[in-house]
């Protein structure tokens, strides 16, 4: 199981805003990455986030990822 987290990130200090947050019963963590790359274009969201970050079932930060920062993973 993974969560999906889209967000907003405010330029002037970085804090983020958490727009919405899917679970994702995946496999591994490159096809949570997959879903969560065709949601970013596709999910209803209240505003276009700026980047989103997967947590594995512990809540540990497994990816990150921006359309400004595509190689920004961990």
């Amino acid at each position: 199981m993974f969560i999906i987290e889209f967000f907003r990130v405010r330029g002037t200090d970085e804090a983020h805003a958490i727009l919405d947050r899917v679970e994702h019963d995946a496999t591994d963590l490159d096809d949570a990455k997959v879903r969560a790359l065709s949601l970013f274009e596709t999910l209803e969201m209240p505003q276009k986030p700026d980047a989103l970050r997967i947590m594995d079932h512990n809540g540990d930060e497994v990816f990150v990822w921006s359309p400004e920062r595509p190689s920004a993973s961990i």
